[in-house]
């Protein structure tokens, strides 16, 4: 089992993962990129959510040398994963996730 937002942010999984996905703000005023696990605001926000999007799909296993983060509502991918259909999964769900704009993959190596 995935356990990569346990990895990487030291947090368990929250009770309804789907809505914590899906990022609903608590706030209007909250950007989309910035909302957490909660629903309330949080600098990490983005990231979390994908980890958690990653965590919940079971067709990607935690890849232990790959690290995510965010530039505002860019997701940022570094490290090595173990190959490049995994990669293009991880890219495709890091997309679908509420706020994000791009997924930067240039500080990812295969191998």
């Amino acid at each position: 089992m995935a356990n990569w937002l346990k990895r990487i942010f030291g947090m368990d999984k929250p009770a309804n993962p789907a809505a914590a996905i899906a990022g609903q703000a608590t706030s209007s005023d909250i950007p989309p990129h910035k909302v957490g696990l909660d629903g309330t605001f949080d600098e990490s926000g983005l990231a979390k959510r994908v980890v958690l999007a990653f965590d919940e799909d079971p067709d990607v296993a935690d890849e232990d040398r790959l690290w995510v983060a965010q530039t505002q509502s860019v997701v940022v991918l570094k490290g090595t994963v173990s190959d490049q259909a995994t990669l293009d999964k991880m890219v495709s769900i890091a997309r679908g996730v509420n706020g994000a704009t791009e997924v930067d993959t240039s500080q990812v190596t295969i191998g």
